[in-house]
């Protein structure tokens, strides 16, 4: 009997022990370890849709992209009035938006030819008829108006010119007064005329003006 009850003995403790030794394997490898593991890997699927949900670095919505580029679109030296004109398109001609050129001519006892040009970048108009004159600051070296020629208004822009003609003595005599320069103006009261140089010294007595005209022809000075 003894020897029965010491081997049945021996059988519970082995099986005990397998069954503690089952407990802990179970343990080991129970759900809350798969669910650890699980949290660690992402699948496929997921990283799909990470990816998908993640903006791109260049998208609007990031910030500098396309942001940026509509920035500079809108700035730049190209603002402006877009016509290549400086402002005051179709104004009237003030002194220094010209260019006058003064040349000697010999026609009718010579004559001084001005020619007048807009500056680049200018488009104005000639509104008055005719040029103010003179040689020196006094009253005996203007200049009259002769009426000849006449083109009023004149447009200057590009290659356009106008012309007037200046004769610096009309009388006979030996007199008149030596100047070396003659000073021309838009108007009576041109703020800021031009001094323009003769050729040579020119005597002056009684000196005459033509209109503005693009006819250089029509600006040769003579009284009628």
């Amino acid at each position: 009997m003894r020897s029965r009850h010491a081997a049945r003995s021996a059988r519970l403790v082995l099986a005990a022990l397998a069954v503690t030794a089952l407990t802990a394997t179970a343990t080991a490898c129970g759900p809350e370890d798969t669910t650890s593991a699980d949290s660690s890997t992402t699948t496929p699927a997921a990283a799909d849709k990470d990816k998908a949900e993640s903006p791109a670095p260049d998208s609007p919505s990031s910030g500098s992209g396309a942001e940026s580029g509509q920035s500079d679109g809108k700035t730049g030296s190209g603002a402006g009035n877009g016509d290549g004109e400086k402002d005051g398109y179709g104004q009237a001609c003030g002194t220094n938006d010209l260019t006058l050129t003064l040349t000697s001519k010999s026609q009718a006892g010579g004559y001084y030819l001005v020619t007048a040009k807009a500056k680049p970048g200018i488009t104005c108009v000639l509104d008055v008829n005719t040029p103010s004159v003179s040689f020196g600051s006094g009253a005996d070296g203007a200049a009259s108006p002769v009426g000849q020629g006449g083109e009023d208004p004149i447009k200057l822009t590009g290659s356009a010119v106008a012309y007037t003609g200046i004769s610096p003595k009309t009388t006979n005599s030996d007199g008149g007064t030596e100047f070396e320069s003659l000073i021309l103006g838009l108007t009576d009261d041109d703020p800021n005329p031009a001094e323009l140089k003769l050729p040579e010294p020119a005597d002056v007595d009684k000196p005459i003006v033509t209109n503005w005209s693009t006819n250089s022809a029509e600006t040769v000075p003579v009284i009628a």
